[in-house]
């Protein structure tokens, strides 16, 4: 089987902010693909934090980026099959949980959460990045 690697910056979210792509697509013959999303930060269209210190406008910023991201190729939160997330302060996790949660209403995909002293960003409190796996003619 050869493996075909797609590399994209979608424009519903802004560019990357450094040297990156948001999203690694891995074609694994057929219509089967799994999407790699990378870490995303709340940044706006200016690449300035979305509600610095703000854990559930962080949130909410990076889940509706992620969606986009996804949509982009086809695919929804119900595609996801992992995510990592990394907070800046872990007794927040509630607020980070509750938002989530709402983006995730299905069977949970497997997960991982780390605290970090610090992101890319000043103001940032939340990273997360995903795997999804599509099929069935879903993508790009």
């Amino acid at each position: 089987m050869t493996l075909q690697k797609m590399f994209d910056n979608p424009a519903a979210v802004p560019p990357p902010a450094g040297h990156f792509s948001h999203v690694v697509r891995l074609g694994l013959g057929g219509d089967d693909a799994l999407l790699f999303l990378s870490g995303q930060l709340a940044l706006d269209a200016d690449g300035r934090v979305v509600g610095p210190g703000d854990m559930r406008a962080q949130a909410r910023h990076v889940m509706e980026s992620l969606q986009a991201i996804l949509a982009a190729h086809g695919a929804t939160f119900a595609d996801v099959v992992n995510i990592r997330s990394f907070v800046t302060d872990m007794s927040r996790l509630d607020a980070y949980a509750e938002v989530r949660r709402g983006y995730f209403p299905g069977p949970p995909p497997s997960s991982t959460t780390v605290e970090v002293s610090r992101l890319a960003r000043d103001g940032a409190v939340l990273e997360v990045e995903v795997v999804a796996a599509v099929s069935g003619g879903q993508g790009a």
